[in-house]
């Protein structure tokens, strides 16, 4: 778990609590509009359920549509089961690809850009927890961000706040709790420089299929 900085902890009051959530606030059961998360939640487990009892395609992006309130693109393909905890925070670019098993827990914000490839079993987390133990159910929240053509191997888990950068590889099994710089392969726990990719000139390359 990343280290929370706890100038974070300071209620704006003006702000509502989702947009409180994407400032990176520390966010309290107390909070008197938490119960507009839990609204969410319990209509979003509800949408994964069904999505996750249905072998269509199209099916489960229709759901995935409704989950994230935005229309997934025809391109982007889901493998069942998926798991998500909130989802309207998830916004997924054209010709994603995600495997089967993966969990997006989106409350600080996940962004997938076009041809990302994400493989089995991959966790994306965007939320943290104070180390104080008194105060540890608090949520403290930071967005992850795929930039295009980027590959999550299967089983690999990206961290609050990571950025990773366009067209590099992240091994599976992989723990990424820093960035990742454009074309480049991480691998390991955690997550370290492996090498970085030899782009072939543009008229070489072939367009990404999911």
């Amino acid at each position: 778990m990343n280290n929370p900085d706890s100038s974070n902890y300071t209620h704006t009051g003006s702000k509502d609590i989702f947009e409180r959530l994407k400032t990176g606030e520390a966010i309290r059961l107390s909070d008197p509009e938490y119960f507009k998360i839990n609204e969410v939640v319990i209509k979003t487990l509800s949408l994964v359920n069904q999505l996750n009892q249905t072998g269509d395609i199209t099916k489960v992006r229709d759901l995935l549509s409704e989950i994230t309130g935005r229309q997934v693109e025809e391109s982007t393909t889901i493998f069942p089961p998926f798991y998500t905890n909130f989802g309207r925070f998830t916004t997924l670019g054209k010709n994603v690809f995600i495997n089967h098993a993966c969990s997006f827990l989106d409350l600080g914000g996940i962004t997938l850009e076009d041809n990302v490839l994400i493989g089995p079993q991959v966790k994306l987390v965007t939320e943290n927890h104070p180390l104080d133990p008194e105060d540890r159910k608090a949520l403290i929240c930071k967005p992850i961000h795929i930039k295009k053509n980027a590959w999550i191997g299967a089983g690999a888990t990206i961290l609050p706040g990571v950025t990773i950068g366009e067209n590099a590889v992240v091994a599976a099994g992989a723990v990424v709790s820093k960035d990742v710089a454009a074309n480049t392969v991480v691998g390991g726990i955690p997550a370290k420089f492996i090498k970085n990719i030899e782009l072939a000139p543009p008229r070489l390359r072939s367009v990404p299929v999911g």
